[in-house]
Parts: C-alpha cells; sequence; structure tokens
C-alpha cells in the first residue's frame, strides 16, 4: 500500500469502480461512493504483475469498461463535475492542499442510468428519555462481586413494569460488580449500566435455569433436551434498550468452559443475552465479556440494533459467537469490536428439518464498520443452521486481522433452506488463513429425522473491494456434488497470497473480474457486461427494498 488520499464530491454522488488505464502503469485507486457531507478514502494499491498482465490481455481484446483518467499534485481535491459520455468535465475541480501526486482513473461499467442511494439502511438511534427510573440498590442489590443479587434485578424489574404504559423507566445500574443469576427483562425498559458498572454472572449452574428448546432448533444446541437460559433474557418484548456508559456484561464463562471440555454439561449452555419475538431492541456501549456460549442471540426478532460495543473472550474458548442473528429480519450491526473464540457474527434461521418447519428467515441483515479477530472461526459466517433461509445480507467497512477465515458460509445437505443476495465491500485482511472459505458438509444435525435430499441453495453471493496482506489462501469454496453454489461474483480483490494454492474451488459457479490471484476456473468467466445481471449488488438490492427506510436519497442519474 503506497498512500491513502481523500477526496470530496460536492455536488453530487458518484459509484466508482477504478482500474489502470495504461499497460504500464503498476498502482491504481479503488473508489468508493461519497456525498456532499462525507469524505472518502481512496487507496492506492501495488497491483502484481499477473493482476496486470490479464488487464493487459483485455485491453488488446477490447474487453472491459472505458478508463478515464486525470491527475494532479494534490491529496484533497473537491470534485463537482458531470460525468459525460466519453469525457470527465473537470472544470470544477478545485485543489486544496498539495501533498503528494496522485493518478485518479474513474470507469464507467454501466451504459444504462444508475440511480445512487446511501449505502447505509440503519436508522439513527435516539434513546428516548424515560420518565421514570430506579436504581438497582434501591432493592437491596450490594455491588461487592460476592452478594447474589438476582432477586433485588428481579423485584427492581417487577416494580417498574408498572410504568410500561406510562412511557417506560429505566434500572439504573451504578459502578460496582453486581453478581446475579438470570433475569427476565420487560416491554418500555431501559437496563443503563454506568461506567464501572459489572454485572457478573453466576458460576452456580443451579442459578440459570433451564427453559425449552427453541421450536426452531428442536432440542438445545449441544445436548437434547432442554437449554440454560441466557444471564439476561427477555420475550415477547417491544422498545427495550440495553445500554450505559461503557458499563460491563461478564459471564465468568470459563465454568461453564471445562464442563463442556469435560464433557460433563447438563444441558446447553447459556448465553449473555437473547432476547426472543421481541421488537424494537437496542444494545449499545457496552463489553461483554466471558460468555458462556453465544454473546448476543436475537432470535425471531425484528427491528434490532447493536452498536458501539465491545465482545471479548480469550480465542480459545469454545463457541463464544460474538452476534448471531437467528431467524430475525432488519438488524443493524455497527461500529463494534469483537474478539472471540468463534464466529464474530453469525447469521442463523433454524436447524434441519426443525428450521424449515418453523420457516422463518434472517432477511435483511446490515453489518457496517466491524473489526476484530478470531483465531479459530469466521469473521463473518452466515449457517451452519439456516434452514429457514438467508438472504438480503449486506456488510461493508470491515477490517479482519489475525484470523482463520473472514467470510464463509456453512451449510449441509439436510439443511435445506437457502442464503441468497449477500453483499460484502470495502474489506481489508490481515494475516488472515482463507479470505473467503465456503463449506457445503459442515456440521452435525439434531437427530436422524433430518431430509438428506433437502439440498440447500447458495446464490448471489457479491464479494468486491477487498485487500489483504499475508493470506495464507485466497478461497476455499466447497458446493454440494450436484447442488452447486451459483452466481458467485468477486470483484476488485487483491491479496498479497502465501500459498502457490491459492485458490481451490469445487461444485461452484460464478464469475470474477479484476481479482488477484486470479479466480479458480470455475469463477473466471468475466462479470461484465454479459453477466452483470446474474450478480447481486447493492444498487439493486437498495431499489428494491421497499420495507426499509431509504436513508436519504441522492439525486442525479450517470449517463454513459
Amino acid at each position: 500500500m503506497h498512500a491513502k488520499v481523500n477526496y470530496c464530491c460536492v455536488k453530487t454522488t458518484y459509484y466508482f469502480v477504478c482500474v489502470p488505464s495504461q499497460e504500464t502503469q503498476d498502482s491504481f485507486i479503488t473508489g468508493y461512493t461519497c456525498n456532499s457531507r462525507e469524505r472518502v478514502v481512496f487507496t492506492v494499491l501495488e497491483l502484481s504483475a499477473s493482476f496486470l498482465h490479464s488487464l493487459k490481455k483485455r485491453r488488446q481484446k477490447k474487453e472491459g469498461p472505458t478508463a478515464y483518467c486525470f491527475g494532479g499534485h494534490s491529496s484533497i481535491l473537491e470534485f463537482g463535475g458531470a460525468l459525460q459520455k466519453g469525457k470527465v468535465d473537470l472544470s470544477h475541480m478545485r485543489r486544496t492542499s498539495t501533498l503528494v501526486g496522485v493518478l485518479l482513473v474513474l470507469t464507467l461499467i454501466s451504459c444504462g442510468p444508475w440511480r445512487v442511494w446511501s449505502s447505509s439502511l440503519c436508522k439513527q438511534t435516539n434513546l428516548e428519555v424515560r420518565p421514570h427510573s430506579v436504581s438497582i440498590t434501591e432493592f437491596g442489590a450490594v455491588g461487592d462481586g460476592v452478594t447474589l443479587n438476582t432477586k433485588a434485578f428481579q423485584n427492581a424489574i417487577f416494580y417498574l413494569n408498572s410504568f410500561a404504559d406510562k412511557g417506560g423507566a429505566k434500572l439504573f445500574v451504578p459502578a460496582g460488580r453486581w453478581l446475579t443469576g438470570s433475569f427476565d427483562l420487560i416491554s418500555h425498559l431501559t437496563l443503563w449500566l454506568d461506567k464501572d458498572a459489572v454485572i457478573l454472572g453466576s458460576t452456580n449452574p443451579d442459578d440459570w435455569p433451564v427453559v425449552d428448546p427453541l421450536p426452531s432448533y428442536g432440542r438445545g444446541r449441544e445436548l437434547p433436551g432442554g437449554r440454560h437460559k441466557s444471564l439476561i433474557y427477555g420475550q415477547d418484548l417491544t422498545d427495550v434498550v440495553i445500554t450505559g456508559n461503557n458499563g460491563t456484561i461478564d459471564g465468568q464463562g470459563s465454568i461453564w468452559w471445562s464442563l463442556f471440555r469435560n464433557k460433563t454439561l447438563d444441558y446447553t449452555r447459556p448465553h449473555l443475552v437473547e432476547l426472543m419475538n421481541s421488537a424494537g431492541v437496542l444494545i449499545s456501549n457496552l463489553t461483554f465479556l466471558d460468555s458462556p456460549f453465544w454473546n448476543i442471540h436475537p432470535v425471531y426478532c425484528s427491528q434490532v440494533t447493536v452498536k458501539k460495543v465491545k465482545i471479548l473472550a480469550p480465542l480459545d474458548s469454545p463457541n463464544t459467537d460474538g452476534i448471531d442473528p437467528d431467524s430475525s429480519d432488519n438488524v443493524c450491526i455497527e461500529d463494534c469490536y469483537i474478539s472471540t473464540g468463534d464466529d464474530l457474527i453469525a447469521i442463523k434461521s433454524g436447524w434441519d428439518e426443525y428450521g424449515i418447519a418453523f420457516g422463518r428467515p434472517s432477511t435483511n441483515i446490515i453489518i457496517n464498520r466491524l473489526t476484530g479477530r478470531t483465531a479459530t472461526s469466521a469473521g463473518i459466517a452466515i449457517g451452519s443452521e439456516m434452514s429457514g433461509g438467508v438472504s438480503e445480507v449486506h456488510a461493508q467497512d470491515i477490517r479482519f486481522f489475525d484470523s482463520y477465515s473472514a467470510i464463509r458460509i456453512k451449510t449441509s445437505p439436510g439443511r435445506g433452506g437457502y442464503v441468497r443476495n449477500v453483499f460484502v465491500s470495502n474489506m481489508t485482511l490481515e494475516n488472515v488463513d482463507i479470505a473467503i472459505r465456503f463449506t457445503g458438509t459442515y456440521g452435525d444435525h439434531p437427530d436422524d429425522k433430518f431430509d438428506p435430499n433437502a439440498l440447500p441453495l447458495i446464490e448471489k453471493i457479491t464479494i468486491k473491494d477487498v485487500i489483504g496482506q499475508n493470506i495464507k489462501r485466497a478461497g476455499l469454496l466447497e458446493g454440494i456434488e450436484g447442488d452447486n453454489f451459483v452466481n458467485i461474483c468477486l470483484s476488485n480483490i487483491i491479496l498479497n497470497v502465501s500459498s502457490s494454492y491459492s485458490w481451490n474451488c469445487s461444485n461452484v459457479q460464478g464469475y470474477s473480474d479484476f481479482v488477484s490471484p486470479e479466480a479458480c476456473k470455475p469463477l473466471k468467466e468475466r462479470i461484465f457486461p454479459e453477466h452483470s445481471s446474474d450478480c447481486y449488488n447493492l444498487s439493486n438490492h437498495l431499489q428494491s427494498s421497499n420495507n426499509q427506510t431509504r436513508a436519504g436519497q441522492i439525486s442525479g442519474d450517470i449517463q454513459c
């Protein structure tokens, strides 16, 4: 990487995809959407010789889009000109500082009008002031880390339930170490953890009651039968907020990890937070520490926002997933840092015949500005429990480091369901074993009643604008024999790969443009112009999502 150069579009918004314009050029600039209120960063990349050679061959064949260039000697330019057919109007370009010379290459891809929308569907969330508030200390709680405060939490929330129809209420947790077993939330409640407040999960499994298995799973995820209730639990709720001034929820999970490793569990381990069949959920400004099992698990939920949270567990802790939206819709995950022993985010929708019968998909999942690491699993995973279907997943501005894999789809015969319309963009990887991994024979089954002929449909997966340093393998993509994963589209991906076997693909089909190292044979066919309609892309998704709030339409069509 040579330099980072800032540009700003001052009159309208354009979507740029950038390629070298000359055979001898040894660098190019990737471009992203910008508007009058945001500055966009273009990153100058060093290209491999093989990538440049492939571009040269394509230019000789007169394939691919036409490139337009302009140069300058400044690092910050204001560009208000219009893109016209056959030229770039630079009459409104104004130089604002002289820092570094650049070459900007603008590529017009489509010869039809493009309408450009804001890239984020996540709404601005404003915390409502609850008219009633109490402190946990008013109910006898003691924050010494030793006294068990389960009854205090239960009694406080029971009292606050009387204000549910009067604007709701806030339960304030001050600084201290508040030991507790599981407790239930109510609607129209804000659970607020002040700075230096720590809610500690009890190390006695008896303080975590056993509840029925989820109907979309048919049994506990680890063992037949029930499962331990999460530390903080809610069912059939509306308008629930778990937030604070960077307080901590600590599951003290090591006792549970030992039970798992020693195979002495009686029931499936508990999560830190599980909200079930609820709507209007906000979780923010907190640290989640050492969960016994998954950390945050919204299941059968709608309108869920998780933002500005830090989730931490040892890299070898078993199954400590970060955030797992499960048979849920309209989920926004933003500005999070996650470092755990399993998938940082895992999107799910039920397990085999139980998930198929329950039939509730996960859809409209938005992930923005996620950073993290996982030594054993994936940064963003879909599955393996995806039998109710997963679709309309959009992730952008992602950074993973010191991790096993970045993007992973996990499924197997018997799962049924589908994964489609997935778009990942603007991803930076450092020290990652496998950048992209699809697995068609992953995971176990709840019982012997699953249908081995229930094959999953995996289609329209687009991954673009990826930079990777010290990557062991670019991709390991393994579909299912007789059930290919189709319309896999890779674009503008530059990976510094240490292995001579950079790609390994079987039972997959798709397309690629500007990928280095060159993609595997089943994905070598060009995207543009013949197959662009086969690839799921952001602009199509945002125009077709009628049930989402379009956060600020940006006017203006680009004609070419």
